[in-house]
């Protein structure tokens, strides 16, 4: 995150790092909440030292932003996405709980649901767990979003539980020397329905 920083880039940490119900399998999802060139990225963090294993381009579904996604080992993972997030993309992560490089370094940590639905609230020695089942308007207004992300991540996750995971709607790993913008333009040229996002996106 320092890295990033140190370049103009302002990271987050999204998920269990910033609840603090963290283990040793635990992912370290750094998370740059804006459009920036991926060349930049990738710079800021090689020349910190950092090598970067994998590179993936991930979306969920077609209504989705595709993201860039730079592995530096299994569970080390910074994203960023290649389109405008909207609204409720953006709000995603505070519904996981997100903190800055400082608030981490402070050791701070904040309220955030997990992949359970269980929201996750830090104490002095450890946290509480609590369903947020039934409890979508309060988690809403205790994470300080909007109700519609809570009920979406409810439905999604529910939904999950019930018939397992369905997958992504495209996963791309990058050929050698490819750029993820080159790849979402291939891809765009190719597929009316990321053409169609692409074009939403751009009049947000």
């Amino acid at each position: 995150m320092e890295a990033l920083l140190k370049n103009g880039l302002q990271p987050i940490v999204h998920g269990s790092v910033s609840r603090g119900d963290v283990n040793e399998k635990s992912d370290v999802d750094v998370v740059i909440p804006e459009v920036v060139p991926s060349y930049m990225v990738e710079a800021a963090l090689e020349a910190s030292g950092f090598k970067i294993v994998d590179k993936i381009m991930i979306q969920a579904s077609p209504k989705y932003t595709v993201k860039a996604h730079l592995y530096l080992d299994e569970l080390t993972t910074v994203t960023f996405p290649l389109v405008k997030l909207t609204r409720k993309e953006r709000e995603f992560y505070r519904f996981g709980g997100e903190i800055d490089v400082e608030k981490l370094k402070e050791n701070v940590r904040v309220l955030g649901v997990d992949k359970r639905l269980m929201l996750i609230e830090p104490t002095e020695t450890g946290h509480i767990e609590s369903s947020i089942i039934g409890k979508e308007v309060e988690t809403a207004s205790r994470l300080n979003i909007s109700v519609d992300i809570v009920r979406e991540r409810v439905r999604i996750l529910t939904r999950r539980d019930d018939i397992g995971r369905t997958g992504v709607y495209l996963k791309y790993r990058l050929l050698d020397g490819e750029v993820f913008e080159e790849a979402l333009k291939k891809f765009a040229s190719k597929n009316p329905a990321i053409r169609r996002m692409l074009i939403k996106r751009e009049a947000l």
